[in-house]
């Protein structure tokens, strides 16, 4: 149905969550998979798990942010395998703080990660793309927090997928000739092992103050689930796709549409009436 058997995927950040399930969602496709994460014993996990689908995968220890090692893996991806279909751009790290006090430290390491690190796999990918004449689709992951602001200390993750977004946006024009698709994807909050640590060192008050927080604004009533991601990413990976380029594309729950005028709660003049929409 995709027509993605014999395909090479390269995925960063695939060693656990959201990077990890599309690496196996891929590879149940017939795709070959570059699994690139600074979290040595994971990744090992995740190449086993994807090589039990018949496919190759090359796992390798990168740290995106740092611009040597992602020529270095390049070079071994180039060394491996004679053409790059796929990228997805998922890896990230995330440092919270107020915008009078953020640290400088943090506010260049989000940056390098995020954004440098997005742009040099995505300039490397299509390096390839483009001497092989294969075309390719580039998927970024982005985040609602691009495009709608958060507040809680979010500041500089935001401006660093903000800065996805519209990368997105100018690559799929500078690319478009070479048959590269450029799409971002904008989740909302995804019940992944990291959320799940973040709950779990709050108290139980606190805990469900969160989780009411994030739901308020989810008009779907839930977080989501990794696997929410799969369809979308097949789509945009593969043939059926074809004429999507430079879209974001919001899988939130309704959160932008929310956030761009809409309110959770439906009030009447009369207050036992009022409900919250689910």
């Amino acid at each position: 149905m995709f027509e993605l058997n014999g395909k090479v995927a390269v995925i960063t950040g695939a060693a656990q969550g959201l990077g990890k399930h599309l690496a196996l969602q891929l590879a149940k496709q017939g795709c070959h998979i570059v699994a690139l994460d600074i979290l040595e014993d994971e990744l090992k996990t995740t190449a086993g798990e994807v090589q039990s689908h018949n496919v190759d995968c090359l796992a390798l220890i990168c740290d995106i942010g740092n611009e040597a090692e992602v020529q270095k893996s390049f070079e071994e991806i180039n060394r491996t395998f004679e053409h790059i279909d796929i990228l997805i751009n998922n890896a990230f790290i995330h440092r919270r703080g107020a915008p009078e006090t953020f640290a400088s430290e943090d506010f260049d390491e989000v940056l390098s990660v995020n954004t440098r690190g997005s742009f040099l796999c995505a300039q490397a990918c299509a390096k390839k793309m483009i001497s092989e004449k294969t075309g390719g689709s580039i998927i970024n992951i982005s985040s609602i927090a691009g495009q709608s602001a958060l507040g809680r200390g979010n500041i500089v993750y935001s401006m660093s997928k903000a800065a996805i977004n519209q990368m997105t946006k100018e690559m799929a024009i500078e690319w478009a000739a070479y048959k590269i698709r450029v799409n971002a994807i904008l989740p909302c909050q995804i019940m992944t092992a990291a959320v799940e640590r973040m709950l779990s060192v709050l108290d139980a008050e606190e805990k469900v103050k969160t989780v009411e927080r994030i739901l308020d604004g989810i008009p779907l009533g839930r977080m989501a689930e990794v696997e929410d991601y799969t369809g979308i990413v097949l789509l945009l990976a593969s043939p059926m796709g074809s004429m999507i380029t430079g879209a974001l594309i919001p899988v939130d729950g309704g959160n932008l549409a929310l956030n761009a005028g809409g309110d959770p709660i439906i009030k009447t003049d009369n207050a036992a009436e009022s409900r919250r929409y689910k």
